[in-house]
């Protein structure tokens, strides 16, 4: 995949692998504390957000465990090309893979007959870095499929107010771009797609099986509305004073800073009808296992759950006012960015495709995927 603006650097020329980006980030890619600092003259391409961890890991980003990686130009490219390829039998392959002094890749295509793709340096790249499908091309090259696949998704219209989702493509290790396969694992490969590109843009979305990355451009985020706008936002609702429309105590959305920690005066939504109030202990229904309540303002029964405040500035579309929410977990932000996140499935699985909250990851189920919330008082 190509980073758009920068054709001529690679952001992964083989595979993604974030189960060792999140343990081995700084030997991947160049964190924010690193090579930004270091070199005050670096070129920043932008940065990967790890979906579903709301700005920070559950204990903290730390070292090279992140929830949102920086790419910057390295100072030296260390990306590879193909060079020298062999036809041989498979018997040699063994002895052809021993020399050290060469990158190389096997492809084993029969029992007697093996490609080995001899890889050299190539000065234009960097690279941020298989019993899978593989074919020779028309020009005489070889391509293949990871095992569990690199999916990318464009969006349309690109990051912004206007965005919608886009349709998800398979990456080939050469950087073709193809149809979805008939499940992630299979080994035929899906239609070549030709007028598409693996350049990213701002807003596009990776998956590689078991997390998705946004990619966001130095440009797009510049254009997301920072922790302090954020904040400001937080304080404009709280200084509204909104009221429990039952137990007429006013209701506080806690700090950034304090999440999941559920406070006294935290506002709770109904979520099948948006009404917010303060935490109170009767409503349950018995027929519903007792996880639903009634909710006292209009009898609908739903899910009752604390309200956070998104924090993780990337997933915004927009600065607007958090009058909207995930359901059901209860993540509040902006109209525009919850209605556009809960258009996107995500991939689960090797043949299932979810919505889900970006801050959270919770599956926006029952077709119910966020609400208006209905404050009482001056907020609404």
């Amino acid at each position: 995949m190509l980073l758009e603006g920068n054709t001529a650097n690679t952001v992964g020329s083989q595979t993604l692998d974030l189960h060792r980006t999140c343990t081995k980030a700084s030997q991947i890619f160049s964190s924010p504390g690193e090579s930004v600092i270091l070199n005050k003259d670096a070129v920043k391409y932008g940065e990967l957000i790890v979906l579903g961890y709301n700005g920070s890991l559950a204990n903290g980003d730390k070292g090279r465990r992140r929830s949102r990686l920086a790419l910057t130009k390295r100072l030296k490219a260390n990306g590879v090309k193909p060079d020298v390829i062999h036809h041989i039998s498979t018997p040699l392959v063994s002895k052809a893979l021993s020399n050290k002094g060469h990158h190389s890749i096997s492809y084993t295509l029969s029992r007697s007959h093996s490609v080995i793709v001899e890889y050299t340096h190539d000065a234009s790249t960097d690279m941020f870095q298989e019993r899978a499908a593989k074919w020779r091309t028309p020009d005489g090259l070889m391509d293949g499929l990871t095992t569990n696949g690199v999916l990318v998704m464009h969006p349309t219209g690109g990051f912004s107010e206007d965005s919608s989702p886009g349709v998800w493509r398979e990456i080939s290790v050469c950087g073709n771009v193809y149809a979805l396969r008939e499940s992630r694992s299979a080994q035929q490969r899906g239609k070549l797609v030709e007028n598409e590109t693996n350049i990213l843009q701002d807003g596009s979305l990776i998956d590689l099986c078991g997390a998705t990355l946004l990619w966001r451009t130095t440009e797009g985020l510049r254009r997301t509305p920072t922790l302090k706008q954020l904040e400001a936002l937080r304080q404009e609702i709280n200084a509204a004073r909104p009221q429990c429309p039952v137990g007429f105590n006013t209701l506080v959305f806690p700090s950034l800073a304090q999440r999941e920690v559920v406070e006294k005066k935290q506002p709770w939504v109904y979520s099948n009808c948006g009404h917010v109030h303060g935490y109170h202990d009767w409503g349950f229904r018995k027929e519903k296992g007792g996880l639903e309540r009634e909710c006292p303002m209009c009898r609908r029964v739903g899910p009752y759950v604390p309200l956070w405040l998104g924090c993780e500035a990337g997933l915004y579309l927009d600065a607007g006012r958090p009058t909207h929410a995930f359901c059901p977990c209860g993540h509040v932000c902006s109209e525009r960015t919850v209605r556009y996140w809960s258009q996107i499935l995500l991939p689960h699985g090797t043949h299932a495709f979810h919505a889900a909250c970006p801050f959270c990851g919770t599956w926006l189920t029952g077709g119910h995927e966020q609400i208006k919330l209905i404050f009482q008082g001056p907020v609404d």
